[in-house]
């Protein structure tokens, strides 16, 4: 007897093959049966002619922190999403020592918004090895997880504060080629390193210090394994450097056989051409006979911006990003401060003028801030007869600074070019950011975007083609064994959904992260029930008890 069968169900199972109607039994975790189903199943669910297709998979993610407390990765998991690969970025949060623990927390505070009150009151650090981590994280799980080592948390364990200030020794690498020798054969999907990220202080993280005959002889390390895939956050400020970028993961992967991923790959009007210039790049890499892919995003960036919280954005201007550094008290005082005032208002022009241009005003907290709700800063601040950055900051003043700045539709917004991109052969649908910059954006739910607004609304891709670029595409480059399909003796992650309904929900501010702190999350549309390793882990717009995720 099957423990599950799920019943008339319009079956796309992730080949990219065209939809089939059919009943899918579950046994032990594994896809028993494809087709017409005649033994009753312990459980069975009525699919109703819904589709029924494999477990999405996410490749890049920092839900690392997240789901020490948090075993379902929310908000992902509920709209479709089975597998998280996590640590990407160059960041993990392990090896560790204990005198580097609040260097690592102190870089995800700045690269990934994630604060050290929630580090504080959820996050044990009783690891020290990669293998240690994963152990911490196995029970429990709810979803499957693909683990990352983050170079810049290797290296800085091997060298301490010296991996900041230089190249490796000898001795040193092969010190790291063991540990990542030590953390694949512990489960470790890869390794994660970055061209664009700085620490607290305004540093190149250590990952950023390594020169090719390290990183080539981590990414052979990497290989003894059989697996591993190398992902990288390219210079994006600068296209030259991110071109260079792209040629030294075709170096990587042709040194070592490693695929290497690159995120993101993203339109911008400011600079239409580069894109097509990374494309371009990708498919000479190809030609080479390099394993090189690019991650892209359906979803728009779009953005928020709170003065009571943390944002990048405001990275530009030294005064602004030490101020949102203080206390939120502090903060207030300092924003409030006439004496203080022309000197933000004279950093704003010089470096946050274009940021300010595209800022709307979202959720507003005082009544005298209300009818100024969906007007540009730029109107607003006319209306009020004030700068820009005056008028942020006495907007945001009235709120508590909890006011919500908006920019939509601007980057990587127009669907006619972001097809381009996601459609091009070496894109992989990622560049989520699920996890982090939770303050900011939910990056969770880009599934649901693209099969509720690329597939059904614009008609820009199929249904079959648009689920096979996020279930078996993924699952065979990233080595992700015996998932992204639905097939006889497969993994039984499936999602069944609408596909007249399924979306993405608007992102909504809640209070519900440990050390008080808050984060965007958006729900899902029309996703009927989740299924991770043959249990029913959502269904009916709730959580279940059930808790079969894996490292994988």
């Amino acid at each position: 007897m099957p423990d599950l069968v799920i019943r008339n169900a319009r079956v796309v199972d992730g080949t990219g093959a065209e939809p089939f109607m059919a009943d899918v039994a579950v046994k032990d975790g594994l896809i028993w049966a494809v087709g017409e189903v005649e033994a009753a199943g312990k459980r069975e669910i009525d699919a109703g002619g819904h589709v029924l297709a494999p477990g999405f998979i996410d490749i890049h993610t920092h839900y690392d922190p997240q789901i020490c407390w948090d075993r379902l990765a929310t908000p992902s998991l509920e709209h479709g999403v089975t597998t998280v690969v996590m640590g990407n970025c160059s960041l993990s949060l392990a090896p560790l020592v204990p005198e580097g623990r609040l260097k690592l927390i102190r870089m995800f505070e700045k690269i990934e918004d994630i604060k050290e009150a929630t580090f504080d009151a959820a996050v044990p650090f009783n690891w020290e090895s990669f293998g240690d981590y994963l152990d911490h994280i196995r029970p429990g799980l709810g979803i499957n997880v693909g683990a990352l080592v983050g170079h810049s948390a290797l290296r800085f364990y091997v060298m301490g504060t010296e991996s900041q200030e230089r190249i490796a020794t000898d001795d040193e690498i092969a010190e790291m080629c063991r540990l990542m020798e030590e953390a694949m054969a512990a489960g470790a999907i890869g390794l994660s390193i970055s061209h664009v990220d700085v620490d607290e202080a305004g540093r190149p993280v250590p990952s950023r210090l390594a020169d090719m005959r390290e990183k080539i002889a981590l990414c052979q390390a990497m290989a003894k394994s059989g697996r591993g895939v190398l992902q990288t956050v390219p210079y994006f400020i600068d296209i030259e450097q991110q071109l260079a970028n792209i040629e030294e993961l075709g170096d990587l992967s042709l040194a070592s056989g490693v695929v290497c991923s690159i995120a993101p790959i993203t339109y911008s009007p400011i600079a239409p051409e580069n894109f097509k210039r990374s494309l371009l790049k990708l498919e000479e890499q190809q030609a080479r006979g390099a394993k090189v892919y690019g991650q892209s995003m359906p979803r728009s960036f779009d953005i928020n911006v709170r003065l009571s919280e943390t944002s990048f954005l405001l990275y530009g201007s030294r005064q602004w990003s030490a101020a949102m550094e203080l206390p939120i008290d502090q903060r207030i005082a300092l924003f409030g401060d006439p004496a203080q005032r022309p000197g933000f208002v004279e950093a704003a022009n010089k470096r946050l003028t274009g940021l300010m241009s595209m800022l709307t005003i979202g959720a507003v907290y005082s009544e005298e801030n209300k009818p100024l709700v969906g007007m540009s800063l730029r109107a607003a601040a006319k209306q009020l007869g004030v700068s820009m950055p005056d008028a942020m900051l006495d907007i945001a003043l009235r709120d508590d600074l909890r006011t919500e700045f908006q920019i939509r539709n601007m980057i990587h917004a127009d669907p006619e070019e972001v097809i381009k991109i996601l459609t091009h052969p070496l894109i992989q649908i990622g560049a989520s950011d699920a996890g982090a910059h939770v303050a900011q954006f939910c990056g969770a739910g880009d599934t649901s975007d693209l099969l509720g607004r690329f597939v059904r609304t614009l008609g820009k891709m199929t249904l079959e083609g648009a689920v096979k670029q996020v279930t078996s595409d993924l699952a065979d480059t990233w080595g992700i064994a015996n998932r992204g399909r639905i097939a006889q003796g497969a993994a039984a992650d499936l999602v069944l959904f609408d596909p007249d309904t399924i979306g993405r929900q608007e992102d909504e501010f809640v209070a519900d992260f440990p050390g008080e702190a808050r984060r965007y999350v958006c729900h899902a549309i029309g996703v009927d029930a989740v299924i991770v390793n043959g249990s029913v882990v959502r269904e009916g717009g709730a959580y279940t008890e059930a808790r079969a995720g894996l490292v994988i």
